[in-house]
């Protein structure tokens, strides 16, 4: 027996020294038990943070072609696309059944405008001055 007192003492210090680093090895363990349960919930939570960010951004994209906005610029001959005065950019007209009998003409379109398609769905035009 491992004991850190003089012999003729009564009391146990090998035994005392003993409960007492196991009590410290519980005291570290449990610590880095909690250190670690604590980093895994700061990496849980800035994950799910940034997935919620990115479904806003997501949805602002979709909501941005839902707004209906007015165009001017001519119809082509055979009302199947739509050049824009702006930038001279030629639009695929979705439903060219909304432009018929303008075709050739200057008009202002209100029109869903699809970027990543390249086309507008025309929901009401009127003719140009």
């Amino acid at each position: 027996m491992l004991s850190a007192a003089p012999e003729n003492t009564d009391k146990p210090w090998g035994q005392v020294w003993f409960v007492s680093t196991g009590l410290a090895y519980l005291k570290e363990n449990n610590l880095k038990k909690l250190m670690t349960i604590c980093f895994a919930a700061a990496l849980l939570t800035f994950g799910v943070a940034s997935a919620q960010d990115t479904m806003q951004n997501d949805n602002m994209k979709a909501d941005a072609s839902k707004k209906a906005v007015q165009v001017t610029g001519k119809i082509s001959d055979d009302g199947k696309t739509f050049v824009g005065d702006t930038d001279s950019k030629s639009w695929t007209i979705s439903n060219p059944d909304a432009v018929k009998g303008h075709e050739g003409n200057h008009v202002i379109l209100t029109a869903h405008v699809y970027a990543d398609k390249n086309e507008v769905h025309v929901m009401s035009l009127k003719m140009a001055k």
